[in-house]
């Protein structure tokens, strides 16, 4: 396993998940709710901006690598995941689209894998419906996390519910996206198989 600055901000995210979540499970008298907000927001975007900033150094410093290859989206998906648990917990986003949002990663990770293996991992290669899904996201759950007006104009809760709507709109046009390219290759495969 290589070790640099990227996979070490890598690991970083990963270990700042638990954090995230585990602030909500503090003693309300050791932190109220308004502080565990602020604090979850806080460790969340300090997570996200270590996912922009760890693939700008890897590939800046030419330090890329098949582990941090893999490192990354997993950790990616570990914090959309923890944080989307946390948030329909706390009745602050719907179930239904928390599904939605993880059951597409974990298709299209799978999906990626097995193009990987045949060889044709281009074919399913992160598009901008994947970025702008990404993006809307990124900016939905901080929103969910912080749940609150922010600077007294910025209703956080009305646009992170709209953007997290908007998110797995994409998520799922995203997905079908996706799976449309691979299905020749998976059509291909299954016959060969039968």
């Amino acid at each position: 396993m290589p070790f640099n600055i990227p996979i070490l901000l890598t690991w970083l995210r990963v270990a700042l998940i638990p954090l995230v979540v585990g602030v909500f499970y503090l003693p309300p008298a050791w932190l109220p709710l308004e502080d565990r907000n602020l604090a979850a927001t806080v460790v969340f975007i300090v997570a996200a901006i270590t996912d922009w900033f760890d693939g700008f150094l890897a590939r800046r410093w030419n330090q890329t690598s098949a582990f941090g290859a893999f490192l990354d989206p997993v950790a990616d998906k570990l914090m959309v995941a923890g944080a989307l648990l946390v948030l329909v917990q706390l009745d602050r986003c719907n179930a239904i689209l928390a599904f939605i949002i993880i059951g597409r990663e974990i298709t299209i990770s799978a999906l990626r894998e097995w193009m990987a293996q045949i060889g044709a991992s281009k074919s399913v290669a992160v598009n901008s419906i994947g970025k702008i899904k990404t993006a809307a996201q990124m900016t939905a759950l901080p929103a969910l996390l912080y749940y609150d007006v922010l600077f007294g104009a910025i209703d956080t809760r009305f646009w992170g519910e709209k953007l997290l709507w908007l998110a797995s709109v994409l998520t799922v046009w995203s997905m079908f996206y996706y799976l449309k390219k691979a299905w020749p290759l998976i059509k291909e495969r299954s016959g060969n198989l039968s």
